[in-house]
């Protein structure tokens, strides 16, 4: 590992890895498949980019989005490592220097969508790559997009098992921060990882701590949680739709903050804009959707907030996960209604998937149920439902130590929503 650790050190600016990086990179460096779970910001990326660096020829670096490929090009371009991504935004002429460049042996990493990946033409250009300058490795980053009932489903994943038809004897390496059992399951069925080795961090963030609050009056109630915990920190806000985005954003900025809408019906160069404010920034609040988020490399995030209930706990996870990559405190805060658990519920009942697909949305949706209105450790729950145990106190969650819930101050019951405690029965509990 002397060269893997001279990398790190000589081109990163690393002192030593973190544990396992330095198993999963001798394991990829010297032939290996793999499947890496790793929490956000735990460094996943050095797990591939090093064994790009060390072993011959082109490694190809697969990534569901143009602003995720652009980030990590660009962070890999300012340690002088020769990256690049070919995406739609780039014209015919960038595109064929860009591909004179890897055949000439000139880049080392490309980092492409799954669904240029698929492509018959493309394929062709692979080929074509593996017999001049060889191909080193192909990394599958945000793997859980394969999972057809997971939370970022990419269909274009699930023809990733192309590489293992054509390119069996090139190393694969699979990367999630997010996938239960049955998810990984799935991504190493359809990557064909069965005979590769499996890497599972803790996905404890003990930095993290986590408060579920009853939502009556999400307007004060934001504002008394920024007011009290966060009032000159960068954070995310989480919203259902495009609208609350662009309500609570202007909100907020009407009382003084320094919020920012971001969603996928604001023009791309809006959104580029509002990004990267947010990043340069230690105190911009970042409203947005779901859209936002993946691959965003902003460490001093110190709190997420959601307005609803995510869609399930891999969700969750992601999505909190996004604060505090630092090492630092943070928080996360879910202002919460039955009424949210009661709408995806209905959406569950009357939507039309296969049997298998529903039974399995239904349990994680009782497994969201029973985390928002369990009575015992968040924490706990949080990593039982990815297999991992814990003592069950944290003293970080709202349950295990009353300071997470200081900030709320009175409710404002004239300004309330109304509760409607039996929309949410979960299915066990449920006559069909």
């Amino acid at each position: 590992m002397t060269t893997a650790l001279q990398t790190l050190q000589q081109v990163f600016g690393y002192a030593s890895f973190r544990d396992p990086q330095d198993t999963i990179i001798h394991h990829v460096t010297n032939g290996g498949h793999a499947l890496v779970l790793m929490p956000t910001g735990g460094g996943k990326s050095l797990c591939y980019q090093i064994p790009a660096l060390l072993r011959p020829g082109l490694t190809l670096v697969i990534s569901p989005l143009i602003a995720l490929m652009q980030d990590q090009v660009g962070a890999l371009q300012r340690h002088g490592i020769p990256a690049a991504c070919l995406n739609s935004t780039q014209g015919a002429a960038a595109s064929q220097a860009l591909l004179r460049q890897i055949g000439e042996g000139r880049l080392k990493l490309l980092y492409v969508s799954p669904e240029r990946l698929s492509q018959p033409g493309f394929l062709a250009l692979l080929q074509q790559w593996h017999r001049d300058i060889g191909l080193g490795l192909f990394a599958i980053d945000e793997a859980h997009c394969i999972a057809e009932w997971g939370h970022d489903f990419r269909p274009e994943y699930r023809q990733l098992c192309l590489l293992h038809q054509h390119f069996p004897q090139v190393p694969r390496i699979a990367l999630t921060a997010t996938a239960d059992p049955q998810t990984r399951e799935e991504i190493i069925s359809q990557l064909r990882l069965q005979e590769g080795r499996q890497f599972i961090s803790s996905f404890d963030r003990k930095n993290l701590g986590y408060c579920i609050h009853p939502k009556d009056n999400p307007w004060a109630q934001i504002t008394s949680f920024l007011q009290h915990r966060h009032p000159h920190h960068s954070g995310i806000l989480y919203c259902q739709s495009r609208r609350q985005v662009e309500s609570m954003a202007q909100w907020l900025q009407h009382q003084g903050w320094p919020a920012v809408p971001y969603h996928a019906g604001l023009s791309m160069s809006l959104r580029e804009a509002h990004q990267s404010g947010f990043l340069a920034s230690s105190c911009t609040i970042m409203v947005a959707t779901i859209a936002f988020g993946m691959g965003v490399d902003k460490p001093d995030v110190r709190f997420v907030i959601h307005l609803q209930s995510p869609k399930n706990l891999e969700s969750y996870y992601q999505e909190t996960g996004r604060a505090g990559r630092d090492g630092m405190p943070a928080e996360a805060l879910l202002l919460f209604h039955r009424d949210d658990l009661a709408a995806q519920q209905s959406r569950l009942d009357h939507g039309h998937r296969s049997r298998e697909r529903k039974d399995i949305e239904q349990r994680r949706l009782d497994a969201l149920g029973a985390f928002c209105l369990g009575t015992g450790c968040r924490r706990q729950a949080l990593l039982g439902y990815f297999g991992e145990a814990h003592s069950g106190y944290c003293g970080q969650c709202d349950r295990c130590n009353p300071a997470f819930q200081h900030w709320s101050g009175p409710r404002r019951r004239h300004h309330a929503v109304t509760f409607a405690p039996d929309h949410f029965t979960p299915a066990y509990r449920r006559t069909r």
